[in-house]
C-alpha cells in the first residue's frame, strides 16, 4: 500500500491546497464556465424544497454556499478540509457582504452535528475525493432530517460510446495542457482527471446511494454527461 493510499485525506488536502489560487479559473476552463450554471441549479432545487438550514460539504472556494445564501431565511454551513480553499471562500463572502454562511475545516466522514439536523446537504465536486465514500455518505444521511435532500454535483464519464471516447481523448490532452499553461501543477490535475475516471458510473453511484438508505434518487446529466447532478431523499 502506497503512502497516498494510506492517507487519502492528507493527499487530497495537499492537492487542493496546491491549486487553491487557480481553482476557480481552472473550473471555468475545464467546464467552459458551465459549472456556474450547474451550481445555481443546486440553489434552485434547494429553494423548491424550502430548505433553510443547509450543509455544503467540500465547499471549496464557496460558490455553491454563496448561491444558497440567497435563499430566504437560510443559514449555510460550508465545510472543507483545505484551509487555503476556505480562505478564498471567506474573501468572497466578505466582499459580497454575506452574513449567513459559516465556514469550517472538517471532513465528510466525521461531522460534528447531531442526527436529523439539516434540511439539505449539497456536495459540489467533492464525493469522489472522500477518503471513504460510504462512510461520508452515511454521515450525510445521519445529519439530514427526514425528507431532507442530498444534492450532489459531480464529474462523470458520458454513457454514449462515441461521446465517451471523444471526452476521454479530449480531456487526456486538454486538461494536462491547460493545467501546465495556467498552473504549472500537472500532477494535481492528473489526479483530478483520474479520480473522475475511477468514480462509479451513474448507475452504480445511484445504487450506492440507495444502499446507504436514500430514496427517490434522480440524476440530471449536464453537458453530454461530463457532469451529473444527483438528487436523493432521506426518507
Amino acid at each position: 500500500m502506497t503512502k497516498i493510499q494510506e492517507s487519502k485525506e492528507s493527499f487530497v488536502r495537499n492537492v487542493f491546497e496546491s491549486i487553491s489560487k487557480d481553482y476557480d479559473l481552472m473550473n471555468d476552463l475545464i467546464t467552459f464556465k458551465y459549472h456556474s450554471k450547474w451550481k445555481k441549479e443546486i440553489a434552485l432545487i434547494a429553494k423548491e424544497n424550502n430548505a433553510k438550514l443547509i450543509l455544503d460539504i467540500a465547499t471549496g472556494t464557496g460558490d455553491i454556499a454563496i448561491n444558497l445564501s440567497e435563499l430566504k431565511d437560510s443559514q449555510i454551513v460550508g465545510l472543507d478540509i483545505s484551509e487555503k480553499m476556505l480562505n478564498i471562500a471567506s474573501d468572497k463572502i466578505r466582499n459580497l457582504n454575506i452574513n449567513n454562511i459559516n465556514l469550517e475545516i472538517s471532513h465528510a466522514e466525521k461531522l460534528k452535528y447531531g442526527n436529523n439536523f439539516f434540511d439539505l446537504i449539497s456536495i459540489g465536486y467533492g464525493v469522489r475525493n472522500f477518503e471513504d465514500l460510504i462512510s461520508g455518505l452515511n454521515e450525510s444521511y445521519r445529519v439530514l432530517k427526514n425528507n431532507g435532500k442530498l444534492i450532489i454535483l459531480e464529474t462523470s464519464v458520458p454513457d454514449n460510446f462515441l461521446i465517451r471516447y471523444m471526452y476521454l481523448f479530449f480531456t487526456s490532452i486538454y486538461i494536462p495542457l491547460i493545467s501546465f499553461i495556467f498552473t504549472n501543477n500537472l500532477n494535481a490535475y492528473k489526479y483530478l482527471l483520474n479520480s473522475t475516471k475511477e468514480f462509479p458510473s451513474k448507475k452504480k453511484f445511484k445504487k450506492i446511494l440507495n444502499s446507504v438508505g436514500f430514496k427517490n434518487i434522480e440524476s440530471r446529466e449536464k453537458f453530454f454527461g461530463i457532469s451529473t447532478i444527483y438528487i436523493a431523499t432521506r426518507p
